[in-house]
């Protein structure tokens, strides 16, 4: 392979060294949309998997869910309500995060995942990073394909006039997949500070071997100098705010998300920002034996909740805060039932936060049902596939036009309406509100052979799938474009094994499962 071929592979973006904090900053540059649109998405990724029952405890369903994993449950009294009727509610340690849910600034999302759900953190994690499904593998980020159709020559020409900012910066030390473009990566690392200096004072590092690999290293030390004019721009926001808010000692993802909302303030025009906290693959003393209130999950939780207090607090202070939106998501959740080393093993669906000053406040979605006599396999349901909280993403917050969006999320996913209307310019009646009313159900339930679908749709799209209890689809009776009305959809399932099935409906932001049994 030609060197220059193996830049081209390698990246086109930079991994900046660790001059704020103590951190290392990727930069990648995406080129945006509208030069006048300043919003901003923050995604925190809670690495190793979120045990989301543990974190949006089913208050609802509290006896089956103690029931199902006795040796870590969270001892109802504890649990922070996020209702007045008490459906559900947060751990005991994000007391912070459940402030800031009272005062209008958090959307829960409750069963986020996707069919057929992979179990390896690798690949979740890719199918994640890329909106891919689960059988298919795709080359590009969601977010890379997002703005790539507007800068179609990156990296050539950039940075210029119109985009003098890096428009993506991952913190940490691996840029993630999300930002690969629909052509070229963004990957190339700067590991230290002297580095970072050297960059910027266009020095080279101490002298290499005279020798083929030594060539190489030469020839990207010198292409990272000269295509990195990023690191210029990164520094001056920086330099130009002197004083921020108290964040939380001893806390990963708080110095993260101070070092953002930094270059925020500092005038930097990045659209989108990713973090990381990682220790979430808790399959093993999750709790402390003693209180299953405290231990490793309860730490990351709280410093979860306490950091996002910090940054949505050093945002208003800096007054930056309506232009920044939130988004925590994790590879999968875990499964219902605990393990005997007092933990949980890979799970599928989970839930996840939205929050800012524009957020739609509340929940979305119902509370997770839990059987009677759950197995070491049994998983939660899936309420939304995680593509449409993106599109929620893409089409409320970033304003993207509705026929852009599938080629950007490969299909056609509706949005959920988690952000207020207003911040695309919109102004409606009423923002979406929490389905309460049934719109799926099956008849008769339980059934042997045959059951009819029962369903409700506003018009438009819509889908049903089934799924067993694992997360696999069995059947999609319906995809297609219906009009304003109820149908009925027979269904044989002669050929299902005996157990437990849901039906999903997905008709624009409305989506519903369907608990339905086979005997």
């Amino acid at each position: 392979m030609q060197r220059r071929d193996f830049i081209k592979n390698l990246s086109t973006g930079i991994v900046l060294p660790t001059f704020l904090s103590g951190y290392s900053l990727q930069a990648s540059s995406m080129g945006v949309a509208d030069e006048k649109d300043d919003h901003v998405l923050v995604l925190i990724q809670l690495n190793g998997g979120n045990d989301g029952l543990n974190t949006i405890i089913p208050l609802e369903f509290y006896s089956k869910y103690n029931a199902a994993r006795t040796n870590i449950a969270i001892p109802e009294a504890k649990v922070l309500k996020l209702d007045s009727v008490g459906k559900i509610g947060l751990h005991p340690s994000m007391t912070q995060l459940h402030n800031l849910y009272k005062e209008g600034k958090v959307r829960i999302v409750q069963s986020v995942g996707y069919p057929n759900p992979s179990y390896s953190h690798f690949r979740a994690t890719d199918i994640w990073n890329t909106g891919s499904e689960s059988n298919q593998v795709i080359s590009s980020g969601w977010t890379g394909r997002y703005l790539g159709a507007s800068n179609p020559n990156y990296p050539n020409g950039y940075p210029n006039a119109q985009s003098p900012d890096p428009l993506a910066i991952n913190i940490g030390s691996v840029i993630s997949p999300a930002l690969q473009g629909p052509v070229a990566s963004m990957g190339l690392a700067i590991s230290s500070a002297t580095s970072f200096y050297n960059l910027i004072g266009n020095k080279y590092d101490a002298d290499v071997p005279n020798t083929p690999a030594g060539k190489e290293l030469a020839f990207l030390r010198k292409t990272a100098t000269q295509t990195n004019a990023y690191a210029q721009t990164i520094k001056k926001a920086a330099d130009r705010i002197t004083k921020q808010g108290v964040y939380p000692a001893n806390n990963n993802l708080a110095n993260q998300l101070k070092i953002v909302a930094r270059l925020i303030a500092g005038g930097l025009k990045t659209k989108l920002y990713i973090v990381n906290l990682s220790g979430f693959d808790t399959h093993s003393t999750q709790v402390v034996a003693t209180d299953a209130a405290t231990g490793t999950h309860a730490t990351l939780l709280q410093r979860l909740s306490e950091g996002i207090a910090a940054f949505m607090a050093d945002l208003k202070e800096l007054g930056v805060q309506k232009r920044v939106v939130g988004m925590t998501f994790s590879e999968f959740g875990r499964r219902i039932k605990s393990n005997d080393s007092g933990g949980t093993d890979h799970g599928s669906s989970a839930p996840l936060f939205v929050f800012g000053e524009m957020v739609n406040a509340g929940i979305t979605g119902n509370t997770p049902e839990i059987s009677g006599s759950v197995k070491s396999g049994d998983n939660i349901q899936m309420q939304y596939d995680f593509r449409s909280v993106y599109a929620s993403i893409l089409q409320d917050w970033f304003c993207m036009e509705s026929s852009d969006m599938e080629k950007v999320l490969l299909k056609n996913f509706q949005s959920l309406g988690l952000i207020q209307s207003k911040a695309c310019g919109i102004t409606l009646a009423n923002e979406p509100e929490i389905v309460s009313e049934e719109l799926i159900s099956n008849s008769p339930n339980p059934f042997s052979d045959f059951t009819t679908l029962s369903f409700r749709s506003e018009g438009g799209h819509t889908m049903i799938q089934i799924y067993d209890n694992t997360g696999k689809i069995i059947a999609t009776p319906v995809d297609d474009d219906f009009a304003s009305g109820t149908f009925d959809i027979p269904i044989n399932a002669s050929s299902w094994p005996s157990g437990v099935y849901y039906a999903r409906l997905q008709n624009k932001s409305k989506q519903q499962i369907r608990r339905m049994l086979k005997v």
